[in-house]
């Protein structure tokens, strides 16, 4: 009996590691905090697959990505995104759409995010040290807030169009931009900022 429990018990030591490995593919870059205000947390990063999805735990912000997750023209970018718990402030979480050069000094994409306060923000990064604002930190019901329990899901929609980008949550088009002006086509992922744990299902793009 004792050698059947060592078994089993070896058994599911070897399972283990599968249900959390690093999704095949993937490559994250990390954004550290340069704020003596608002420190990073300790530890390292953790991205890995879990269930149908991925899992994110950062103690610094950072963007994964896929490079085979590459979209141009129209298309709809989706994730779902459940928060698992809230932070000690707002933190946002959410798409990347339109990346280039995301391991580079020259680094570009457009990101479209929600925070546990009901507000939704899209910004530009564009380059190493320079982000700015498509849209700041917008109050809006569509965004759901953390319940009893912590947890909030909130899924996310980029409808890229011929000639404007619609920005979903939760099914509500919260806002509507010309497409002219934006730079659409490129790498899809996700990006999760710091003092945060997030869970993403349904992620992928379509056209």
């Amino acid at each position: 009996m004792k050698r059947l429990i060592a078994i089993g018990l070896l058994s599911l030591a070897a399972l283990a590691p599968l249900a959390a490995q690093a999704p095949k593919g993937w490559k994250q870059r990390v954004d550290r905090s340069t704020s003596a205000t608002d420190p990073d947390g300790a530890g390292d990063i953790k991205f890995v697959t879990m269930g149908s999805g991925f899992h994110a735990t950062n103690p610094q912000a950072a963007v994964y990505w896929n490079p085979a997750n590459t979209a141009s023209g129209s298309y709809t970018l989706k994730g779902t995104f459940v928060l698992q718990k809230p932070s000690g402030h707002a933190n946002y979480y959410g798409l990347v759409f339109g990346g280039s050069d995301l391991e580079g000094s020259q680094q570009n994409y457009l990101y479209f995010l929600v925070a546990q306060n009901g507000t939704w923000l899209i910004k530009k990064r564009d380059g190493d040290a320079t982000t700015s604002n498509v849209v700041g930190r917008t109050p809006n019901d569509a965004v759901k807030k953390p319940d009893e329990s912590g947890k909030s899901t909130n899924a996310l929609e980029v409808r890229v169009g011929a000639d404007k980008v619609d920005f979903v949550i939760n099914g509500t088009v919260v806002h509507s931009t010309p497409k002219a002006g934006l730079k659409t086509d490129g790498i899809a992922g996700i990006r999760v900022n710091h003092l945060l744990e997030v869970h993403i299902d349904g992620f992928g793009v379509s056209k």
